[in-house]
């Protein structure tokens, strides 16, 4: 099942669009659908990653130690 939703976007980034559609036969849907799904996805890890540094009880850990542990 799928939505239809209608974006606005500025000509120039349309155009950006259009033109990698072309280059790899793909739909601006199929184009559209992926970078969602990436934005998603990241903003997904954004999200736990903030709830860790927010979380006292779990210790931030510095680079040198990091290296430390892992001997390098």
């Amino acid at each position: 099942m799928s939505a239809i939703l209608s974006i606005r976007v500025p000509v120039p980034l349309a155009e950006e669009l259009n033109q990698i559609a072309e280059e790899t036969e793909r739909s601006r849907s199929f184009h559209i659908q992926k970078a969602l799904e990436n934005y998603i996805a990241e903003y997904a890890d954004l999200q736990i990653a903030l709830d860790r540094l927010r979380n006292p009880r779990d210790p931030a850990v510095s680079g040198n130690e990091l290296r430390k542990s892992l001997g390098l």
